[in-house]
């Protein structure tokens, strides 16, 4: 199986995503093991700051060490360069805010996944077109689980996962998924800043291994 394959399965297996950011590298690493400790194996470490690519780095080199079988992504990738940097850090994927072609082309030559955010028909179009198979929808709070039902229609080999507005309870995540979300992207709402600034990693931890049962349980129904 090939590598983008390997991790669309693992992120429609796991139903879930987290991602984050941290200026501080400590707090980075900490919260990517209680990521991991709490059973997921794909997480997306978002370009928000100007330490983002060396805390990649220290990330990249723990998880090497430390968690096998982790893939670890970069989120908020605008252009070219700044995809370029986190590719050569390691990034196992790469995530768009929109559709950015010499972003496309450069993971696929890198054979790296490659999932562009979108919001409209035509960006999904252009998306497809480029050779997308999981598509980013953002903001997931404006366009509501009703939004991806219609959209399943006109793009049934389309894979989506709406990110932004996705609440950790059974009820709104069931929503999501029974509407045909594959998975959904979750941030603060998982990781949340009273979590983050107490350096509650265990509660990171207990959270997330709660919202991985949770989605397990809608998806074998």
């Amino acid at each position: 199986m090939d590598r983008k394959k390997k991790i669309i399965n693992l992120v429609i297996e796991q139903g879930i995503l987290p991602l984050y950011f941290h200026p501080d590298a400590n707090v980075s690493v900490q919260i990517l093991k209680a990521l991991y400790q709490a059973g997921s194996r794909v997480v997306e470490y978002t370009n928000r700051g100007e330490n983002s690519v060396n805390n990649f780095l220290q990330l990249r080199k723990i998880a090497d060490k430390e968690m096998p079988g982790l893939q670890l992504g970069a989120g908020t990738i605008r252009n070219k360069i700044e995809a370029t940097e986190f590719i050569n850090e390691g990034a196992n994927f790469i995530i768009c805010p929109g559709v950015i072609e010499e972003v496309a082309i450069l993971a696929d030559k890198n054979d790296l996944l490659w999932v562009p955010g979108c919001l409209t028909a035509t960006e999904i179009i252009l998306a497809d077109d480029l050779g997308a198979e999981l598509v980013k929808l953002f903001p997931g709070s404006l366009l509501g689980p009703s939004y991806i039902t219609a959209l399943k229609e006109i793009f049934p080999d389309l894979l989506f996962m709406p990110t932004g507005g996705v609440e950790i309870n059974e009820e709104n995540l069931n929503s999501w998924f029974k509407s045909g979300a594959s998975a959904v992207g979750l941030g603060s709402k998982l990781i949340s800043k009273n979590l983050v600034e107490t350096k509650d990693y265990e509660g990171i931890e207990s959270l997330t291994r709660k919202t991985l049962q949770i989605v397990q349980k809608i998806k074998s129904r």
